[in-house]
């Protein structure tokens, strides 16, 4: 649960056990957020999502890779998985920063906020950033906004928990972000120390998810990343979501690369066993 002291509900977060296949050195991983003049999410850009690949050769695998991200979860390529289990986690209140990349909104913990064990290792969360509308989707529908919460191992491997959500109620832990996106609104690289923030409660509720191997879903679009699609929804209000996105310098009105190609993957879900009620 969320401390009390937080004053917000809690909510949870779900992970994945599975093994990583592909290493992801953390200088890779972080150089999303270095190169945002350079790509765009314009479909009809030069630099849109479609030239990525093109556009440096450390970036190729945008345009090359075969286990790219994101996708659609279709109900026919998925298998239901017990073995994968619980998500075991262990999240704790840490000092972060907020970030405006120009691409989207970043909060980064300064020190340890916790890790998720996927078999045995811990992956240590780093940060937390929002896409409008999602990335991913479940049987071709998109929600609202998704939030990536990305992890990553001491050997620089990568794990990423997508959470989705749609306009609805009014979201605890975002409230806490509102005073500081407008702080940050319209200045690329603007940064704010925002004290000491708790990660458990941005957690989705739920024991449900979905997983694949897959990629960064931003240059250098690298792959041998976990994803774990948390299948609840989460609500967030208009407001939340509108703060979001007009935070980001350019004004952009979505920021979600396009659904790639599955080609194949194995996408599982796991569903704890239902209790019979008597």
């Amino acid at each position: 649960m969320c401390p009390s002291r937080d004053l917000h509900l809690a909510m949870l977060l779900i992970f994945s056990s599975s093994v990583l296949l592909s290493a992801v050195p953390a200088a890779r991983a972080q150089q999303e957020t270095d190169e945002e003049e350079e790509f765009s999410y314009s479909l009809d850009a030069e630099n849109g999502p479609a030239h990525w690949g093109d556009i440096k050769e450390e970036w190729s695998a945008c345009g090359k890779g075969n286990m790219q991200s994101p996708i659609d979860l279709a109900s026919p390529r998925v298998s239901l998985v017990r073995g994968l289990g619980y998500l075991n986690h262990s999240y704790v209140a840490a000092n972060a920063i907020i970030v405006n990349r120009g691409h989207d909104i970043m909060v980064k913990f300064e020190g340890d906020a916790g890790s998720v064990s996927i078999d045995g290792t811990p992956y240590y969360l780093r940060q937390l950033h929002w896409h409008t509308p999602t990335e991913h989707s479940i049987n071709g529908r998109r929600y609202d906004m998704e939030l990536h919460m990305f992890h990553e191992s001491a050997q620089g491997k990568a794990a990423v928990i997508g959470v989705f959500y749609e306009i609805g109620a009014h979201d605890a832990f975002l409230h806490k972000l509102e005073p500081y996106l407008e702080m940050i609104a319209g200045h690329k690289d603007r940064e704010e120390k925002m004290g000491v923030m708790d990660p458990r409660c941005a957690r989705g509720k739920a024991s449900v998810y979905y997983r694949y191997m897959g990629s960064l879903t931003t240059p250098p679009c690298t792959e041998g990343v976990i994803w774990t699609i948390v299948k609840r929804v989460r609500s967030v209000s208009r407001h939340q979501l509108e703060l979001l996105r007009k935070a980001v310098h350019d004004d952009m009105k979505k920021n979600a690369r396009p659904r790639q190609e599955v080609n194949n993957r194995d996408i599982s879900m796991f569903r704890p066993f239902e209790r019979n009620r008597h």
